[in-house]
């Protein structure tokens, strides 16, 4: 989280969200039917994505800039042109964004985005081909038009502000009011690359992007493992955090398990010709040698269950079973009893008129009445809360801002979403801020990327204790480089370990 005071948190924190865009179910013959799919960008398709790509490059941490960001650029335009919408390679602007959430999309004009954390998952290039080439289809396919209309209804600003919208309903209510913060057309379409798609568009996103890897000479079966490679890692994000973290809540979740998308990438890898094709595993490793891996410490570090930031000298600590998504304007927090986020905003030592903004940011134009403010200290920072109560058509759900005074010019607050009278999920988080000393702050280092080569000696259990983390190294060794407990190393192959730089 860099220190920004934005009107609102609408695209990264929805990257969880974009995700799901990779989400299918379920293999149904009738469906497998050839799909129309637009035959240019259009001006106006053009002038949108030119509109919404600042925005874009703003909410996910702007472009990456190592060298990995030519290749990919390179691996993108292929792709996207054999989706027809243009023969020139020129016309597709590929961005490899600075994020550390696993995440993809594509907007009409051309513009196609993947993180480096995503990239870092991967294993070979026909992976990053498969990825992109399924978000190219989305908008080959014209989803977005498709849904434009429910999304004009169902704007999101964020994790948080999707399940208010779920929770309270999208007739007017507190989801108008939170839709009223999109109000220019290049928001609208950045916006759009952050819905989720129904599952036939899925299903025919994901056709076009096997037929895309078949034309452009890939193994067909490579959306497939990097799927796999995704399933396992939502599995060992929940390990990490004690349970089912990096999901909505039970009561609001509305994404897909990604477990269940492999089997039905499989079917359409085969139905195409099956494997066979190039996989050029060799020159993708030798890319993504010393990419950034994990939070940028410029943004803020997640390390477990804590989050940090050197420059902000912050730090706090979710509860147990609860997991982080740290974004460009907030910090996440989801888990089955509810989520929050951990945000800024513009202070000048009125702390009663700072929650109110905060109350309005979530609220918008609808009608929100939080309680009287509360004054406390935690850990010796003066600290103010108040909550409000909210009917909803599944129950009342409250609403808590909980901020802290850091200095007279800069202030921070939490803004937690949990059914009523659910809010102490959270105390334990509320009262874990505190100020990060000078040694803590200067002990934060960023880890990378380092591709080495299996020697002879060397084990899965012994490369796996290189990875600089200190808890499931073996586990995180396996996700990253699509292994199991019974793999075996040879000497000569090249695996991914994720290392400690220097700052």
């Amino acid at each position: 989280m860099t220190r920004k005071t934005k009107n609102g948190l609408a695209i990264k924190l929805a990257a969880s969200a974009a995700l799901g865009s990779l989400a299918f179910t379920g293999v149904a013959d009738a469906q497998l039917k050839a799909i129309k799919t637009a035959t240019s960008i259009s001006p106006a398709e053009r002038k949108q994505g030119t509109d919404a790509h600042p925005q874009l490059m703003a909410e996910f941490g702007g472009a990456y800039n190592g060298p990995q960001a030519a290749y990919v650029n390179r691996v993108g335009q292929n792709i996207a042109v054999q989706s027809g919408l243009s023969r020139s390679p020129a016309d597709f602007t590929v961005t490899l964004l600075n994020s550390p959430v696993n995440n993809a999309f594509a907007i009409p004009g051309g513009y196609v985005y993947v993180t480096r954390q995503l990239m870092a998952l991967m294993n070979d290039e026909a992976e990053l081909a498969g990825v992109l080439g399924h978000e190219v289809g989305h908008v080959a396919a014209q989803h977005s038009k498709k849904r434009q209309s429910a999304a004009t209804r169902n704007q999101i600003l964020g994790v948080l502000g999707a399940v208010l919208g779920g929770a309270i309903g999208d007739n007017g209510g507190l989801l108008g009011g939170l839709g009223g913060l999109l109000q220019n057309n290049s928001m609208r379409v950045a916006q759009l690359a952050t819905l989720g798609f129904s599952r036939s568009q899925e299903l025919q996103a994901d056709q076009l992007g096997v037929q895309y890897l078949r034309s452009a000479g890939y193994d067909t079966m490579a959306l497939s493992t990097m799927l796999t490679s995704l399933a396992n890692q939502t599995t060992l994000d929940a390990r990490l955090s004690g349970g089912d973290a990096r999901s909505l809540p039970e009561w609001a979740s509305t994404h897909p398990d990604p477990a269940s998308r492999v089997r039905n990438a499989q079917t359409l890898a085969s139905r195409a010709g099956g494997s066979g094709g190039t996989r050029n595993a060799d020159a993708f490793l030798a890319s993504i040698d010393n990419v950034l891996y994990g939070d940028d410490p410029a943004q803020g570090v997640v390390e477990g269950r804590d989050f940090l930031h050197p420059d902000l000298r912050l730090r706090f600590t979710v509860p147990n079973g609860y997991g982080m998504q740290n974004g460009a304007d907030a910090v996440s927090v989801s888990g089955n009893g509810g989520q929050a986020q951990f945000t800024t905003g513009p202070y000048s030592g009125d702390m009663n008129a700072y929650i109110a903004a905060a109350f309005k940011a979530v609220a918008g134009n609808a009608s929100i009445s939080p309680g009287a403010i509360q004054r406390t200290t935690v850990n010796g920072i003066p600290a103010s809360w108040s909550t409000a109560r909210v009917n909803s058509q599944s129950g009342q759900v409250d609403v808590t801002v909980f901020a802290y005074e850091f200095s007279r010019d800069r202030a921070y607050h939490f803004v937690a979403l949990t059914q009523a009278g659910g809010g102490s999920v959270f105390n334990s988080m509320f009262n874990s801020v505190r100020r990060l000393s000078t040694a803590e702050a200067a002990a934060i280092r960023p880890r990378r990327i380092d591709v080495v080569t299996v020697g002879r000696g060397d084990t899965l259990a012994s490369l796996a204790r290189r990875m600089a983390y200190g808890n499931y190294q073996t586990e995180r060794f396996q996700v990253l480089n699509r292994l199991t407990a019974s793999s075996r190393l040879t000497p000569g192959q090249k695996v991914k370990i994720a290392v400690y730089a220097s700052r």
